[in-house]
């Protein structure tokens, strides 16, 4: 590699880096090295990184078993819930498996797939206990920074993912989403975040579902094509998976570049169930709609009614708070002691504590609700929308311990995270694909995101629309203030 390559390889997205491997002008070996750089010299401001396994990943990238597949050499952080991969740390923002010192025995399905891409696991990155948050501050590993305003939120609950990714030390990293936390973090850190249709990947063999299946597994990256590319890989259904997104008639990364045709978008800025929005998320949504007229698409003022149902969020706080309980319980069997009060964060301890005290027809209700909200948010597509388009926050990134719950109001945090969910969690709930573009700055130089949604299963229409805004209004080129 030329002497300037280490400056040119943070600024190269995976597709770039897997291009380098597959011309010979680079190794994997070399790649490798050069992230594992990146992340020593930017991880100690930012601590996005909580566990390196950067020996391992050096043996991994010299060896002439890696495979060789279509990302051959990406050097690559899987986000420390979920993604599990064998014989490395995993701790989920738990203090309680933390102090277990607890590793996972086998690859995740999802892990294996990006394994056998030839993709390079680094290590893995910070994240809120459980995911519960959007922000990543666990009383655990601490509080991720911004690389765009260091006192601020990098967002959550993939919030360490953002990070690195924003910052340079890696191209794209592993990111999960149950209410947002694809999306709120690449709002937050400037990336791309695509939140798939439910059942889009498998999170096998060790689940079937998380959170009722409001959860899914994907990446954050500074490009559409990287996104793609990672959609491809990790796609499809595994053995035993207890449902799957219809497969796709061709790949993604096909999608990157292909017209999508005029669409039919409606755009929604007022918040569901009036929740009051910032101006700058408000005037990020109006941008998007402009571009998007100018590139011929017909845009207008509408939005699915459902989304102002306020039994929405019961039903939501419901499977999140059941499945908080049956959490601790499941580690503690596993760890082989009961995980108690003082195990864990009082937002956690206070969810499993009341999901314990109702009785358990009211998770099948809130399950029931669940299911009927989906038909009446897909009736709006099916009245001839193409996409919905809003901001994807209701605010830009906070300012960090904003969030933070203390023992004598445990539910502080989780009720200050209202404006940050408060466009996204709906379409976990329906299993809707939904992605968050960087399309908007504010004048202090924040990344403020605007999310796209798509009728179920349409992954591809989000990738052509977003690669045509994206060559509109480039943004890879925007750096943070820290980074490499």
């Amino acid at each position: 590699m030329s002497p300037q390559s280490p400056s040119r390889l943070a600024t190269l997205d995976a597709v770039g880096h897997a291009e380098l491997v597959r011309k010979g002008e680079a190794t994997p070996r070399e790649l490798v090295d050069a992230a594992i750089a990146r992340i020593e010299k930017e991880n100690a401001e930012l601590n996005a990184v909580i566990h390196k396994s950067f020996e391992k990943a050096r043996a991994q990238a010299s060896a002439p078993s890696l495979p060789n597949g279509p990302l051959r050499g990406v050097p690559f952080l899987m986000k420390d819930l979920g993604g599990q991969t064998a014989g490395d740390p995993y701790h989920a923002g738990m203090r309680f498996l933390r102090d277990a010192a607890w590793r996972e025995a086998d690859d995740s399905y999802f892990a294996a797939k990006l394994r056998a891409a030839g993709v390079v696991f680094l290590g893995r990155t910070n994240t809120p206990e459980l995911g519960l948050l959007p922000t990543t501050e666990p009383l655990a590993y601490g509080a991720t920074k911004n690389p765009w305003d260091l006192s601020r939120s990098a967002g959550g609950s993939s919030g360490g993912a953002a990070a690195a990714v924003a910052s340079g030390m890696v191209p794209a990293a592993h990111a999960s989403d149950g209410g947002g936390s694809i999306r709120i973090p690449a709002a937050h850190c400037g990336l791309v975040g695509l939140k798939t249709t439910r059942g889009r990947s498998s999170f096998g063999p060790s689940l079937g579902e998380r959170w009722g299946g409001f959860s899914v597994e994907l990446a954050v990256s500074r490009t559409v094509r990287d996104t793609a590319a990672v959609l491809d890989v990790v796609q499809g259904p595994m053995p035993g998976d207890p449902y799957a997104a219809a497969p796709p008639a061709r790949p993604y990364a096909s999608e990157v570049g292909t017209p999508p045709g005029r669409l039919r978008v409606g755009l929604m800025t007022r918040g569901p169930r009036a929740i009051a929005v910032h101006a700058d998320c408000i005037a990020g949504a109006e941008r998007a709609a402009r571009l998007l007229q100018e590139l011929g698409h017909a845009v207008e003022e509408s939005y699915p009614l459902a989304l102002d149902e306020p039994g929405a969020v019961n039903a939501y706080v419901t499977v999140v708070a059941v499945s908080v309980a049956r959490a601790l319980e499941a580690w503690g069997a596993r760890v082989g002691r009961p995980v108690q009060q003082d195990s864990v964060e009082p937002l956690t301890w206070a969810l499993a504590e009341t999901a314990r005290s109702w009785q358990s027809t009211r998770y099948l209700e809130a399950i029931e609700y669940v299911h009927a909200f989906g038909r009446r948010l897909a009736a709006w597509w099916s009245q001839g929308f193409d996409l919905l388009l809003t901001p994807t926050t209701a605010e830009p990134a906070p300012a960090l311990g904003e969030m933070t719950s203390p023992p004598d109001a445990p539910l502080k945090g989780f009720l200050r995270a209202a404006p940050f969910g408060a466009f996204t969690s709906s379409f976990n709930m329906s299993g809707q694909p939904a992605v968050s573009l960087p399309l908007h700055w504010t004048q202090a130089g924040l990344p403020v995101g605007v999310q796209l949604v798509a009728a179920t299963g349409r992954e591809d229409l989000l990738l052509r629309v977003a690669s045509q805004l994206e060559e509109a209004a480039p943004w890879a080129h925007r750096r943070p203030p820290v980074s490499v």
